[in-house]
């Protein structure tokens, strides 16, 4: 059921374009949708479920680790960073987790130092009351050799997961992991029930100069998926993303059954940050998403 897993729970809001009622889907935010503000100094994580709440009235956050750097076993850090969501009555739902190693790296020794170096933000997670990381398949390699290899520290690491009882969840981001069809065939060869998806609605550049089709492979993901970002990089006069066409996305979850989290992730540059959150905030609530 969808109340599983960290998943919200499972209601009927809002009609899909052929008139079916949409499953409740409710919206988080993710850190990343902060990036230049960060990068700039002009907030902290310590500041995010703070902003989250008041700026934007969002109760769900997304953490992203670069943002954290040498705080995934601060114990103070992070129970300082619990007590603000407590104060603000907002829940940390995942770490997005990057620049930890290769879990595909050709070298097994390499993929177990990979696996190590993600293990700690499981610590930080739990801490944080999280249901899941998100971690990256990346390795180098045939499609085979990478899908084996993938398979082989994810599991591993989503074995550490499930002793811990969190989710260790995949986004297509670059390579071979915007491929739809390898995430599929990625989910059904590590085949643990706290394994599955993150798909980006936005990440399916194979090669710089080749792109997966969005729609198909959002498709292969969606029936694993625990989580989604809603990228975002502009907007038409009437609210409409004018890169990715969210109606026939949500047309795809809905055809999925997916009713997990839809993670705001603003990316653009013409709109501020702020304007960009609000603009996607409002487009994902057309489409029956709950703050």
């Amino acid at each position: 059921g969808c109340a599983s897993e960290g998943r919200p729970a499972s209601a009927s809001s809002g009609t899909a374009g052929n008139g079916v009622a949409r499953p409740v889907r409710t919206m988080s935010l993710a850190q990343w949708s902060l990036h230049r503000a960060l990068k700039e100094g002009r907030t902290t994580t310590l500041d995010f479920p703070v902003e989250a709440r008041r700026t934007y009235g969002i109760a769900n956050i997304e953490y992203v680790n670069q943002f954290m750097v040498g705080k995934a076993l601060d114990d103070a850090y992070l129970a300082e960073l619990r007590g603000r969501c407590a104060g603000e009555g907002v829940r940390s739902v995942l770490i997005m987790i990057d620049g930890e190693g290769d879990l595909g790296a050709a070298d097994a020794a390499a993929r177990r130092d990979a696996v190590e170096r993600h293990a700690k933000w499981l610590h930080a997670a739990t801490a944080l009351g999280c249901f899941a990381i998100r971690v990256n398949a990346r390795g180098e390699g045939t499609r085979e050799e990478q899908l084996d290899r993938c398979a082989e520290g994810i599991g591993m690491l989503a074995d550490r997961g499930r002793d811990a009882g969190l989710a260790v969840i995949v986004e297509n981001h670059g390579g071979i992991s915007s491929d739809g069809s390898w995430m599929a065939a990625l989910m059904r060869k590590i085949a643990r029930p706290n394994a599955g998806t993150l798909p980006d609605f936005g990440n399916f550049k194979l090669t710089p100069t080749e792109q997966y089709d969005r729609y198909k492979g959002i498709a292969e993901m969606a029936p694993f998926a625990r989580d989604v970002s809603a990228k975002s990089y502009d907007f038409d006069a009437a609210g409409n993303e004018t890169t990715i066409d969210y109606d026939r996305v949500f047309t795809v979850l809905d055809a999925a059954g997916y009713c997990g989290w839809v993670g705001i992730e603003y990316e653009g540059k013409r709109l501020s940050e702020r304007d960009g959150i609000l603009a996607t905030k409002r487009l994902i609530e057309r489409l029956g998403v709950k703050a």
